[in-house]
């Protein structure tokens, strides 16, 4: 299975026994509601913002490997599963489902491609309700290379080993817009760039391919053969970058869990406001 796969496709693949589709939409509140309103058939809704470490301070920290297991066998996933995510979320956050899995072991793990609008856009059918999956048999890796740490972020700060990108919009990363959160300063990591994460789609909500996808990513100054770090308010569409630089096949792309919510709000971290 691709990473990225057509309404096409899924239509087509829709009843396979070792297919689980799963909404992995986010906030805002309703977004339970709106997937018990109309979802995909046969999709189970991940919960994405609960799925988070509960202990932390900061939003949308990753959970532990047993916490995220739990999750994935009562919504009826294996690791050998073929998972198709979608989400109905300006924030296109079946990236960040998409990462998290494979930071757990999943095997074959799929974004839909302009994921539920599309799929109504195209008048396919949708299901009301809670879907009640059997129990899956998801054993996580607890594999979290993929991770960075606010103590990694210094030290590559350091040694410029790995480029930063950013996927806060212009006016965030400069500074010209104040953060959102309370006690959190404007700007960004020194030395990193900037490519708002809604410049890797088409306007129609689906993702840029090839010489399209690859030159959002050189406008923004990266090279995509040398390792990168992606970034952004609390990790959401940080995953949006790493996956677009994964469908262009870059190998050595982490994403700092963080983010700017932990980077922010430290004083003892260095900021910088403009133009990188």
């Amino acid at each position: 299975m691709d990473r990225l796969v057509s309404t096409e496709w899924l239509a087509g693949e829709a009843g396979a026994a070792d297919l689980r589709i799963v909404d992995a939409s986010y906030g805002p509140a309703t977004a339970a509601a709106d997937h018990a309103a109309g979802h995909i058939p046969g999709a189970v809704f991940l919960d994405l913002e609960t799925l988070v470490d509960a202990a932390s301070p900061l939003p949308n920290m990753l959970p532990d490997a047993e916490t995220f297991a739990a999750r994935m066998r009562a919504l009826g996933l294996d690791r050998g599963s073929r998972i198709v995510l979608y989400e109905d979320a300006p924030w296109k956050t079946a990236a960040r489902a998409w990462w998290m899995l494979h930071l757990f072991g999943a095997h074959d793990v799929a974004i839909l491609d302009g994921g539920l609008a599309k799929w109504k856009a195209e008048g396919r059918p949708l299901e009301k309700g809670m879907h009640a999956a059997s129990p899956g048999a998801f054993a996580a890796a607890g594999q979290r290379a993929g991770v960075r740490s606010l103590a990694q972020m210094q030290a590559n700060l350091a040694s410029g080993a790995a480029q930063v990108l950013d996927a806060r919009s212009a006016a965030r990363f400069t500074g010209a817009e104040p953060d959102p959160r309370p006690g959190t300063a404007a700007g960004h990591i020194p030395g990193s760039r900037n490519l708002p994460y809604g410049a890797l789609f088409y306007p129609d909500g689906t993702w840029k391919r090839g010489d399209d996808l690859r030159a959002a990513f050189a406008a923004a100054g990266i090279d995509l053969g040398r390792p990168l770090i992606t970034t952004c308010g609390s990790g959401i569409t940080a995953a949006v970058l790493l996956f677009g630089a994964t469908l262009l096949g870059a190998r050595e792309v982490g994403l700092y869990d963080g983010s700017w919510s932990e980077w922010g709000a430290d004083a003892s971290t260095p900021k910088a406001t403009g133009l990188a």
